[in-house]
């Protein structure tokens, strides 16, 4: 939710019962105190790339003095940050994708583990989430009991609320859905594309990190629509990474223009799910409801 899940969604997410966050991505410090200004004192937290917090930490130490509710690390060792979030009294969040990411998440003494699983959209790994949940809820039964454990990856209304819970998690973790909210910053195009997609529309690819020359690494693709910028380089990634100088430039105006054939569409498999842009506070409404209503 890098640069899309801003204060206006995370303060209406907190309002509406949940636990926003604000998506601190690549750590640009201008755009997460503007985004902290825009929750206007609700509580909420902030999430971070590991690896790209671990470049810049004064960006972590600065989002601290804001004393978020939570801070959510993922995609990378989180036990840098850990004894910093644990001294600001906020929740440590780890999101993992397997099984080796749940243990360095209890050796950081993470509150709360997130079993991600591959049908998220955005970055993420193999697993799916229908088995990485139960699998890391008996893990954390035997190892770690207090620890709560959120599904996400797939999660788009009452039914995988629901079924999350059946599966173990005490929660579950919502990406996709609320990029469809009014108060993402998702593009507008980019959130008619989430509404007229559905769950066949995206795949896992490196196309996105390549084309932006950003080091991800290699155990992490990234979920993304079908779109003309993937029909386009899919399978020439290398020819991609040898042209960027010249595409490199091209995506970013693609962006700026909220162009969705030439950039990256961020959504997953939850899309196929979703047919309205609505308030987030009537999202977590009825998801909540009807996960309680189902037997």
């Amino acid at each position: 939710m890098a640069f899309v899940g801003g204060g206006a969604l995370a303060a209406a997410v907190s309002r509406a019962g949940g636990l926003g966050l604000i998506g601190g991505g690549y750590g640009d410090g201008e755009w997460i105190d503007e985004q902290f200004e825009a929750a206007r004192g609700e509580r909420v937290g902030i999430g971070f790339i590991t690896w790209s917090a671990a470049l810049t930490p004064s960006v972590v130490a600065a989002s601290l003095q804001r004393n978020p509710a939570a801070v959510m690390l993922s995609f990378g060792d989180p036990m840098a940050f850990a004894a910093d979030v644990h001294a600001a009294r906020a929740l440590l969040i780890c999101q993992c994708q397997n099984l080796a990411h749940v243990r360095a998440a209890l050796d950081a003494e993470a509150d709360i583990v997130v079993a991600q699983g591959s049908e998220a959209g955005g970055h993420g790994a193999d697993r799916g989430t229908f088995t990485l949940v139960p699998e890391v809820a008996d893990m954390l039964a035997r190892t770690s009991p207090d620890t709560m454990l959120v599904a996400a990856g797939g999660v788009a209304d009452g039914r995988g609320l629901a079924a999350a819970l059946a599966l173990g998690a005490d929660g579950v973790l919502v990406g996709t859905r609320l990029c469809a909210s009014e108060e993402s910053l998702v593009k507008p195009l980019h959130k008619r594309a989430i509404v007229e997609s559905h769950g066949d529309a995206t795949l896992r690819t490196h196309l996105q990190d390549i084309v932006r020359e950003l080091p991800w690494p290699q155990e992490f693709t990234a979920r993304i629509q079908r779109n003309g910028f993937v029909n386009r380089w899919h399978g020439r990634e290398s020819e991609l990474a040898q042209q960027v100088a010249v595409e490199g430039p091209r995506y970013r105006q693609a962006i700026a223009d909220g162009d969705p054939e030439n950039t990256a569409v961020w959504f997953g498999e939850a899309a196929g799910l979703i047919d309205t842009i609505e308030p987030a506070a009537t999202i977590i409404e009825r998801m909540v409801t009807d996960a309680a209503n189902i037997r």
